[in-house]
C-alpha cells in the first residue's frame, strides 16, 4: 500500500465523507417510536429493562384453535319417565339413551361437539346449535304387520324452513340407508310435530324428531343393533352439517 494512503489527511477525508454519507441517510429515514416496536417484536430483541441475558420470548405461530360445531342430541324420555315399555321390561328411554351415546361417540371421533339433553333439559331453553335432534321409539304394541319403520318430523314454525327441512331430508335418507327401515309418515302424530323442544330452542336451532322404530316388529334391530341405528342418525347428520348430497328424492 502507497504510503500517501495512510496519511492523517487520508483518514480525516473519509471520516468525513462516512458522517455525511450517513447524516443524508437518517434525513431520509427517521424510525418512529412505533417502528422501533416493531422491528423489536418481529426479530424477538430482549426487553432494554430486563437482564441482558434473559431469553427472548418465543414466537407463537400456531393458528388459534377453530370451535368445535355443537350438536345437540335429546335422549327421549330420559329424566323423566320410561317411556314405551315392552311386557319383558325393555323401555323406551334405555333404547333412546344407548343410540344417543352411541351417537355422541360417532360425531365426537368426527370432530363436532355433542351435547345429550335430557327430555325437560334446562339446557334447551334458547339453545343454539348447528342442529338438534331427539331421539325416540315407537310403541311395543303390536299394531299390525306395516307396523315397522321410522319417521320424522320438524319444527312447523322453523326459523329457517330450508334448513330444518334439509337436516330433515338428510336424516331420512341416510337412517333408511342405514337401517334398511322404511319411511313410514302416516303416522307422524302432533305429539311430533308440536314438539315440546321445538319452541324452547333458539330460533336458529334447525331441530328435529325422529321415531327410530317400533319396539314391537323392529325389536330386534333397536335392542341388538343399536351401532347400526346410531350410525344412520349420525350419518344424517354428518351429511346436513357437511352439506352432502342426498341421494334418494323426498
Amino acid at each position: 500500500m502507497p504510503a500517501s494512503d495512510l496519511s492523517p489527511r487520508r483518514f480525516v477525508l473519509r471520516g468525513l465523507s462516512l458522517a455525511l454519507l450517513m447524516a443524508t441517510f437518517f434525513s431520509l429515514w427517521s424510525p418512529s417510536l412505533d417502528d422501533f416496536n416493531r422491528l423489536k417484536a418481529r426479530w424477538q430483541w430482549p426487553d432494554w429493562g430486563a437482564a441482558a441475558d434473559a431469553p427472548a420470548p418465543a414466537f407463537d405461530a400456531t393458528p388459534a384453535a377453530a370451535v368445535p360445531v355443537r350438536i345437540g342430541l335429546v335422549a327421549g324420555h330420559w329424566g323423566n319417565d320410561a317411556g314405551a315399555v315392552c311386557p319383558n321390561g325393555t323401555t323406551e328411554v334405555e333404547i333412546n339413551l344407548r343410540v344417543a351415546t352411541l351417537v355422541q361417540e360417532e360425531l365426537t371421533t368426527a370432530g363436532y361437539q355433542v351435547d345429550i339433553l335430557q327430555e325437560f333439559d334446562p339446557r334447551l331453553q334458547n339453545y343454539q346449535a348447528a342442529a338438534l335432534v331427539s331421539i325416540h321409539s315407537d310403541s311395543c304394541e303390536y299394531r299390525g304387520d306395516d307396523a315397522s319403520g321410522y319417521k320424522i318430523a320438524r319444527a312447523a314454525s322453523a326459523y329457517d324452513s330450508n334448513l330444518a327441512n334439509r337436516l330433515l331430508l338428510c336424516l331420512r335418507d341416510r337412517y333408511g340407508q342405514a337401517t334398511g327401515l322404511d319411511y313410514h309418515p302416516n303416522t307422524i302424530t302432533p305429539d311430533m310435530s308440536e314438539y315440546h323442544a321445538f319452541g324452547e330452542v333458539s330460533p336458529s336451532t334447525p331441530a328435529v324428531i325422529i321415531e327410530i322404530g317400533f319396539m314391537n316388529l323392529d325389536y330386534n334391530l333397536l335392542t341388538r343393533h343399536p351401532d347400526v341405528v346410531a350410525r344412520g342418525i349420525a350419518s344424517g347428520i354428518l351429511c346436513y352439517v357437511r352439506n352432502e348430497n342426498i341421494e334418494s328424492s323426498p
